[in-house]
């Protein structure tokens, strides 16, 4: 229990940020998942157009690390590229 009046603070600050990156966090794999999810090659382009500006977006506020935003992008390209083709 934070007894100072700072330390009630940081931990309200602290439990509200949480709760945003959390929600983000989601929103970013949910993305994710509908590229894979998607049934036609036009579907799977707009939704992956959505989760690689998602992706970038929570890298760069270090919801995800670079390397893994970067790595997801290039197998969903490549899932799509696949979907493409088909």
């Amino acid at each position: 229990m934070p007894n100072t009046k700072s330390a009630k603070k940081r931990e309200r600050q602290g439990e509200s940020r949480r709760e945003r990156n959390r929600k983000q966090r989601s929103a970013v794999r949910s993305a994710v998942k509908k590229v894979r999810a998607a049934s036609s090659a036009e579907e799977a382009q707009a939704a992956y157009r959505d989760a690689e500006r998602m992706l970038d977006r929570a890298a760069g506020k270090n919801l995800v690390p670079k390397n893994t935003a970067a790595r997801q992008k290039s197998r969903l390209a490549k899932a799509v590229r696949g979907t493409s083709k088909k």
